[in-house]
This record gives C-alpha cells, sequence and structure tokens, in this order.
C-alpha cells in the first residue's frame, strides 16, 4: 500500500517512518526543494531530523497530484494554520473510500475550529466518514529511532479508527482507538499552551512544585473546555491529555515548553521564533484559547496568561503572580 504524507517538518517526516514499516512505499509532499532532494538523495531530513536515516522505501515530492495518485492512506501532517490552503488545494484530487488522518496540533485562529471541523469544511460530504485524528505523546526524533510509542487515534465511524489503527501499529507504535474527536483534539491542541506556561516557570527557576502545579491545573483547564465544546472528560485522562500533556511540559525536546524557558529567561517572543526552524504550534494556539474562553464562558486562566505573555508583552513574573493570587476556590469546581 501507498501512504501520502502532506507535511515534510519534523513530525510528518516521523509519520513517514512509522508507516514504513506497514507500507510498501510512504510518499512526503512537501515545498522546499532542499528537504525533498536530501530525502530522495541521502534518505534524511537535515534539516529536521539530522543524523536520522529513513528507510529506503521513503521518497519526497513537490507535486502535489503525483504525490496523491494511487494513496491508500493520507496523513495532513501541516501546522494548523496551513492546513485550510492545503485541502482547497488537495480536494479536487483525493480519492474516495481512503482515510483522511490530521496529526496537527492546533485550533485554527479565525474560526475557533478544530482540524477535523476545517477538514470537513473544506472537503466534500462523502469523504468525511474516512477523517481521523492521530493524536498522544509523541516526540518525532522518538518515533524515527524506533522507540516504544503510544497514541490515539480517533474518528467518528469506529471502523475508521479501527483501519487506521491497523495501519500504524507496529512493534514501535502501538495505537488505541477513540470516538472522541473534539476530546483527543483539544487535548492536543491546548497542552502546547500549558507546555509554554511549564516553560516559563521552568526559565523563571521556579522548581518542580510549579511545574507539577501547572500541569495538573492545566489539565483541569483543558477539561474544563473540552467537555464544553462535547468532549468526554476520561479521554483527558488519557494518552491525548495527560499522557501528551506530561510530555510536553517536562520533554526536552517539547518546542514550546522551550518557548516558555526563553520567555522565562527575558527574551522577546519574536527573537525566540526567529532562531527556531519547526513551528511551535502553542503560540498561535494561546490565541485560539483565549477566544475559545470568551467565546464559551469557560475560565481558563493559564492559557490567558500565556496569551497576554505572547500577545500584550505581560512579563512572565507579573503573570505567575496574577496566577497565585487568584482568589481561593474549591480544586473540584
Amino acid at each position: 500500500m501507498k501512504a501520502t504524507i502532506y507535511g515534510a517538518g519534523s513530525f510528518g517526516t516521523a509519520i513517514a517512518a512509522v508507516l514504513s514499516n506497514t507500507c510498501d512505499e510512504v510518499v512526503l509532499w512537501g515545498r522546499d526543494a532542499a528537504v525533498i532532494d536530501a530525502i530522495n538523495q541521502r534518505h534524511e531530513n537535515p534539516g529536521y531530523l539530522p543524523g536520522l536515516t529513513l528507510a529506503p522505501n521513503i521518497s519526497a515530492s513537490a507535486d502535489l497530484a503525483a504525490a496523491t495518485q494511487g494513496s491508500g492512506l493520507m496523513v495532513t501532517a501541516t501546522p494548523s494554520h496551513a492546513t485550510r490552503e492545503l485541502m482547497a488545494k488537495l480536494a479536487p484530487l483525493l480519492p474516495k473510500h481512503v482515510p483522511i488522518v490530521t496529526v496537527a496540533k492546533g485550533i485554527e485562529n479565525d474560526s475557533l475550529l478544530t482540524m477535523t471541523e476545517v477538514l470537513e469544511q473544506s472537503l466534500p460530504e462523502e469523504l468525511h466518514p474516512y477523517i481521523a485524528v492521530l493524536s498522544g505523546p509523541s516526540f518525532a526524533k522518538e518515533m524515527v529511532q524506533k522507540l516504544p510509542t503510544v497514541v490515539t487515534i480517533a474518528a467518528r465511524w469506529e471502523k475508521m479508527a479501527q483501519r487506521c489503527q491497523k495501519i500504524f501499529a507496529s512493534e514501535s507504535f502501538r495505537t488505541y482507538t477513540s470516538n472522541d474527536v473534539v476530546g483527543v483534539q483539544v487535548g492536543g491542541a491546548l497542552k502546547n499552551v500549558i507546555a509554554i506556561a511549564a516553560g516559563v516557570a521552568d526559565g523563571l527557576g521556579f522548581g518542580h512544585n510549579a511545574r507539577a502545579g501547572i500541569i495538573t491545573r492545566g489539565l483541569a483547564e483543558i477539561t474544563r473546555i473540552a467537555v464544553r465544546l462535547g468532549g468526554n472528560p476520561l479521554t483527558l485522562s488519557g494518552l491525548s491529555g495527560m499522557g501528551d500533556l506530561v510530555l510536553t511540559c517536562t520533554g526536552e525536546l517539547s518546542r514550546n515548553r522551550r518557548v516558555g524557558i526563553a520567555l522565562g529567561q527575558g527574551q522577546a517572543l519574536a527573537d525566540v521564533l526567529r532562531e527556531m526552524k519547526q513551528v511551535a504550534e502553542g503560540v498561535k494556539t494561546a490565541k485560539a484559547a483565549r477566544d475559545l474562553s470568551v467565546k464559551t464562558g469557560v475560565e481558563l486562566p493559564i492559557c490567558d496568561q500565556v496569551y497576554q505573555i505572547a500577545y500584550e508583552g505581560k512579563s512572565p513574573k507579573a503573570a505567575v503572580l496574577d496566577l497565585m493570587g487568584r482568589a481561593p476556590k474549591s480544586e473540584l469546581t
């Protein structure tokens, strides 16, 4: 079987590496000629995952039609803000009855839609039952290294989730299924915002107690908004909730945590982002989280402070003081 991954960044490449274990042919579509050449000629993506060799059945192409033709699985791995543009170009090319899996962990800023909702708006209705989402604690580098990784695949149609589960599963990549596409996506998106907050605390030198508090109260925020949007609270105690949150808030490979550390150490956000080759989804998602909070009336105090730091120039120390000085309340309300 042929699988196509749209987006040749770090995570798209990692998904290609995972699928190379179970698919005959894996094609990475991307725009960067240097990345495409490196993958085809050297079996490496040096710009995103230097030093890691890719399987020989992985190739790359800048031709959208050629990459799509004959594919039995399509994975969208472009950043969340680029998903709608990609779908507009891809819609006329997509075959019927083929799974379309999004792995982007973000919420579209203008519409406040999840990625599966963006796909549903962008693609013909007959393709909607084939849309799924993959999320969970999964650093790209470790996936390419074939270190044990466990994720969730969610789809409204249970058979579609099970179909994708079989395609992705290998000795080093275990997959669980879910029908909670809302909860899985809200967990995957907002954990990036909480990871920035955890990084800020680390950058300020506030220690392990503060980090644990941010992770725990961050999970409470994510669960509240996910439930308001129709998600299952149990989802947020699983891989795409607590699992991904802990990884992103503590792991040295976390881009969003690195952004937070730099902010806590006094660097300007524009300078931090300019030095990063990869996208830190939490920066854009902080705005979406703030807008969702306003729209739904659900309090997201940690996300709101990250928004103020990123978009209003608030000092990290002032943000922490405001969080610590909030009115006393019950933990379970």
